[in-house]
């Protein structure tokens, strides 16, 4: 498991890489959600109201 982790003397490059990765995707992931919220929101705000 020690030479998994250690990934043949390159664990410096390829874990910071591997942690950089998972936080532009998570990044992404929230900026979306952000995104597809306040859209919502403003077409919400836009559309016409129905009168019961």
């Amino acid at each position: 498991m020690g030479a998994f982790f250690s990934m043949g003397g390159y664990a410096g490059f390829v874990w910071p890489c591997y942690l950089l990765t998972l936080g532009g995707m998570a990044w992404l992931a929230w900026a979306s959600w952000r995104r597809a919220k306040r859209a919502a929101e403003r077409l919400d705000e836009i559309s016409p109201k129905k009168e019961d």
